[in-house]
């Protein structure tokens, strides 16, 4: 892949101070969450706005893009309301060293469990002790993202129970994502939902403000995630008939791009890039 973070395709699969024109006319809610936290005012993504996904390597958006997802490696785009990337539930490939042993998914036989499509370890999240030091880690991140001046962060994997082993649970993930959440909210971040539909219902208790969805239209889900969080999705599709259903049914009400499945930085072998 070009990028450290690339994109997950999923096959069953200063703080935010920095207020930019987009994120100033993007709403504001009041988040409630049940994991405990006090409530916090965060700007979500404008509804509709036009948006570029660019966790592959940033580069200058192309003009009517209003929203950017990139890699917390990487800056905000100036002017534009900005969404960081963090790999949360996996281990990035080359990272392994940077984790404790204990804190790697082994299965039964003491083998690491490993998203094979993308060589990545599961991070292990079975007890609070170590959701609390997993969380610690990935927070240190989300703090990166409030000083560089990200608006929202947008952590992946969140349905890496499904690949598992079913040694993960849906409770693990939600558990863990509040942690996150929580933090996310007390650096004035807003925190998306990445994928995994079938969490949808927990998304106030997981803290959730607003969707990154990839490949709704391929799977029919745009709908679902629209009524969720009242059209404050932004959709990524990689393929010709996934993008063209989601612009025939949701073109007008979401955000959706087209990338490429390496989401390659403008000029480099391989960049795709449409929009309805």
């Amino acid at each position: 892949m070009p990028a450290s973070h690339a994109a997950r395709l999923r096959r069953r699969w200063a703080l935010a101070s920095v207020v930019t024109a987009a994120a100033a006319a993007a709403a504001v809610v009041t988040v409630s969450m049940s994991s405990g936290a006090s409530a916090s005012e965060v700007a979500l993504p404008p509804v509709h706005g036009g948006f570029d996904y660019q966790i592959g390597g940033a580069y200058t958006p192309p003009k009517g893009v209003d929203i950017v997802s990139r890699d917390r490696g990487d800056s905000p785009a100036k002017g534009l309301y900005n969404i960081c990337y963090v790999n949360a539930f996996q281990v990035q490939p080359g990272e392994r060293d940077q984790w404790p042993d204990n804190l790697l998914l082994r299965d039964r036989n003491g083998d690491l469990v490993i998203d094979t499509k993308w060589k990545e370890p599961l991070l292990d999240l079975r007890t609070a002790e170590k959701r609390k030091r997993v969380a610690d880690k990935v927070d240190g991140w989300i703090d990166g993202c409030a000083n560089k001046g990200f608006d929202a962060v947008e952590p992946d994997n969140y349905d890496s129970y499904e690949r598992s082993k079913k040694l993960l649970t849906t409770a693990h993930a939600k558990a863990f994502m509040a942690l996150l959440s929580e933090h996310a909210h007390a650096q004035g971040l807003a925190i998306a939902q990445k994928n995994t539909a079938e969490l949808l219902p927990d998304r106030k208790a997981a803290g959730l403000d607003f969707a990154v969805v990839e490949e709704c239209g391929e799977y029919d889900e745009c709908g679902e995630f629209a009524k969720a969080y009242d059209d404050h999705v932004v959709v990524v599709e990689y393929g010709d008939e996934g993008f063209a259903k989601a612009c025939d049914g949701w073109g007008d009400r979401l955000s959706v791009v087209r990338r490429d499945e390496g989401v390659s930085p403008a000029g480099e072998d391989g960049y795709v890039r449409e929009t309805c």
